[in-house]
């Protein structure tokens, strides 16, 4: 008897078996992590945003938080010609050297003057825009301009309390935007009003700002928290950027 054919066959058997077993048992590539980027703002840093990090990590999210020059862990740094242009190069570069694509860009309060200059930098890069109580400027505007050219009840408030303010560096509130590219009036955009509770969003220091984002058509949401929405209320803020696509 020949068993050359019989040996053949029970060869290529198992090794079918085995090739259909190793195809059962590999697992489906997870789905890519989505990038999201957090500015943090005036006389604040990255530092801020810490919890908001851990939380989001927890649902599968890579997260970066750019320290702007002269706080946080760039105090030393500090110089009186630090400007908005120099925060938005920390952002660009921050995404350009870690080559980050397809990346939803937050911005808290003064981070939105500097996320707005990132998306005429850079629009191919990012994905969504996210404004957190932030302000929205026009092209040619400062923060100055925007608060009506002097401190406002606002900047006064953020400038008195038993804390120590950090120095900051006042050309990044007079220098004004430049906005040239028109891809990045294209990108979509979220707008994201924290109203304190039992307070009207109408009374919010932020409202006016709110409403440029509405005029733009962009995606508007409330979150019941002061204006540290990442200290107040991390859970609830982090809830609310994951359902941001």
């Amino acid at each position: 008897m020949n068993f050359k054919p019989l040996m053949l066959s029970v060869v290529l058997l198992l090794t079918c078996v085995v090739f259909q077993a190793d195809a059962q048992t590999q697992k489906p590539d997870p789905p890519a992590k989505q990038t999201i980027v957090i500015v943090h703002g005036a006389w604040g840093g990255a530092w801020a945003f810490k919890k908001v990090e851990a939380l989001l990590r927890e649902k599968n999210y890579n997260v970066y938080r750019p320290q702007l020059t002269g706080l946080g862990e760039r105090v030393h740094l500090a110089r009186p010609d630090i400007g908005l242009s120099t925060h938005i190069d920390d952002v660009v570069n921050t995404i350009l050297f870690e080559d980050l694509h397809d990346i939803i860009l937050v911005g808290h309060s003064y981070g939105g003057m500097v996320i707005t200059g990132v998306a005429d930098r850079v629009p191919d890069r990012i994905k969504r825009l996210v404004y957190l109580d932030a302000l929205v400027p026009n092209n040619g505007e400062s923060v100055n301009t925007i608060f009506g050219g002097g401190r406002s009840d606002f900047i006064k408030q953020m400038t008195k309390g038993d804390y120590i303010v950090p120095p900051w560096a006042l050309k990044t509130f007079t220098e004004p935007i430049s906005l040239k590219n028109e891809a990045a009036r294209k990108l979509p955009g979220t707008y994201i009003l924290t109203v304190d509770k039992g307070k009207e969003a109408k009374d919010d220091d932020f409202f006016s700002q709110s409403q440029r984002a509405k005029e733009r058509g962009w995606t508007m949401l409330q979150l019941t928290a002061d204006h540290n929405a990442q200290w107040s209320a991390p859970e609830a803020l982090v809830e609310m950027l994951a359902g941001i696509r």
